[in-house]
């Protein structure tokens, strides 16, 4: 535990639930491991996502590869989101005051802005689009900064452990 957490950060880690997990043989390694696959889900989803955003896989309506992408990116966001929490509440002090942990946690704040500005964007555009047809300027410039940040956010949380 770390002395200048606050108090909130504390309590979380010394819950019975942190308890727990600390003390599980399995839940903590499970929840690293789940955490692990919807990365890998998640990351593969989005990449599908921007690169038809972009233009790759042009020869394919939007609609048939934003749709199904959008929502295999949305289930693995919800389990990175789960196991994530689990991962933090073991060692919530720590990883709180760790500056990588904050940095990853403002990035996946731009990242969902950019998400969910990207997502009326381009439905919008993408609603009765044939393929072959490029999205607009802004749609391109916000996939290729998805891209970006959301690779920044892996690299961050991989980092954790090293800081």
């Amino acid at each position: 535990m770390e002395a200048d957490a606050p108090a909130l950060i504390v309590a979380i880690e010394q819950s019975a639930l942190g308890a727990a997990i600390r003390q599980s043989t399995w839940v903590y390694a499970a929840a690293n491991i789940g955490h692990i696959l919807g990365l890998a889900t998640f990351a593969g989803s989005v990449a599908v996502l921007d690169l038809r955003l972009l233009g790759i896989f042009g020869a394919t309506r939007p609609m048939d590869v934003l749709v199904p992408a959008r929502r295999a990116a949305v289930l693995a966001f919800f389990v990175m989101l789960l196991t994530g929490s689990i991962l933090f509440i073991a060692d919530a002090s720590h990883v709180a005051l760790n500056p990588v942990f904050q940095i990853k946690a403002a990035l996946i704040v731009l990242a969902l802005g950019n998400a969910a500005l990207l997502g009326r964007l381009a439905m919008r555009e993408a609603d009765y689009m044939p393929a072959h047809v490029p999205f607009s300027a802004r749609v391109r410039l916000a996939a290729g900064l998805s891209i970006a940040v959301w690779l920044t956010v892996a690299a961050a949380g991989r980092l954790i452990a090293y800081v």
